[in-house]
């Protein structure tokens, strides 16, 4: 089974473009869907005991946690030594449940990946990429986002330009939808090929 990692910046249409795989029959697994399960289930008492305030009944309060952590690297840290590992565990319950179903490919959707050092988990990595300005735009077009907002993330990610040049396939997604899922199909035609090989 060939393990694709999806990756991209915010507003490139990773969601989306996770969404065309899946929809061409394609097991995705996201991270972000992980974190929120987590967030409202096994992690929320972890996370409480870290940083004491930021849970409800319904689990983590996402603005409280982002208040406590946002623009500080140690906070983010720690963090991140909670989360990762959950997620990891579910990543891994995901890949065993796609090779007992005998899939070709699986997808791995993670915003962070090369952040993370999640290529190393990967056969091959797919970047979502739009220009700067088209990206930009999606985000401050999003409920609640600020240019502050959108610079504390931006800081965190590493460069699309540099993504681009660390992937095996490029999907640029400010050609419109119908382009972007003519470029997802190819990929899975090439690495079906590949994995039929």
């Amino acid at each position: 089974m060939i393990i694709l990692g999806l990756t991209g910046s915010i507003g490139m249409g990773k969601s989306t473009t996770a969404g065309m795989f899946a929809d061409a029959g394609i097991p995705v697994y996201s991270a972000d869907e992980a974190v929120h399960r987590l967030y409202s289930g096994r992690g929320a008492p972890l996370i409480e005991a870290v940083f004491p305030g930021t849970t409800s009944e319904n689990g983590v309060d996402r603005e409280k946690l982002s208040a406590a952590v946002l623009g500080k690297p140690e906070a983010i840290r720690k963090l991140e030594a909670i989360v990762h590992p959950l997620v990891r565990e579910e990543e891994q319950a995901f890949l065993e449940q796609a090779r007992r179903g005998g899939s070709a490919l699986a997808v791995l959707d993670i915003p962070l990946l090369f952040e993370t050092g999640g290529e190393n988990r990967v056969d091959r990595v797919v970047v979502v990429s739009a220009p700067a300005e088209v990206q930009r735009q999606r985000v401050l077009a999003r409920p609640g986002m600020t240019e502050a907002k959108l610079d504390a993330i931006l800081a965190r990610q590493l460069p699309d330009a540099e993504k681009r040049a660390r992937a095996d396939f490029i999907v640029d997604t400010s050609k419109g939808m119908d382009a972007a899922r003519d470029q997802v199909t190819d990929i899975i035609r090439r690495l079906r090929a590949e994995a039929a090989g």
